[in-house]
């Protein structure tokens, strides 16, 4: 699936309200999604230079993930993992794969969870790079 010894940046508990869910309620009233994605890229030459330049911003994955989230509605949480994965790779051609999971901590199932989701793992298309 991904190489545990490759660099990646890590973003964890990123929280967003959004509009996303196949009833017609979740459209209208949203309600929090909870967002965790890995990115993985070479990291090297940002180890040496210690230059932002060299690597991917954190933020600017951030931004990303929360136009998606806060952006259009789509039905599935699939689909919603999928637009920030492309958007992703669209922005930052070095990132040679992604692992996004996308919760919904407020679902209507009898019994406690702390929330139910996807998560997806795609390499990027364009990358060249072995992993």
């Amino acid at each position: 699936m991904s190489d545990p010894n490759g660099d990646k940046l890590i973003l964890r508990g990123m929280i967003f309200h959004g509009y996303h869910g196949v009833y017609d309620e979740e459209k209208k009233l949203g309600q929090k999604f909870l967002v965790d994605a890995d990115v993985w890229t070479d990291l090297s030459k940002a180890c040496n230079s210690d230059n932002i330049e060299d690597s991917i911003s954190y933020g600017a994955i951030y931004r990303i993930v929360k136009a998606v989230v806060e952006g259009p509605p789509f039905s599935l949480l699939e689909a919603v993992a999928a637009s920030i994965a492309k958007g992703v790779f669209e922005r930052f051609p070095s990132a040679t794969s992604i692992r996004v999971r996308v919760g919904k901590p407020h679902v209507a199932v009898k019994g406690s969870v702390d929330y139910l989701g996807v998560e997806i793992f795609r390499r990027n298309p364009s990358s060249n790079k072995e992993i």
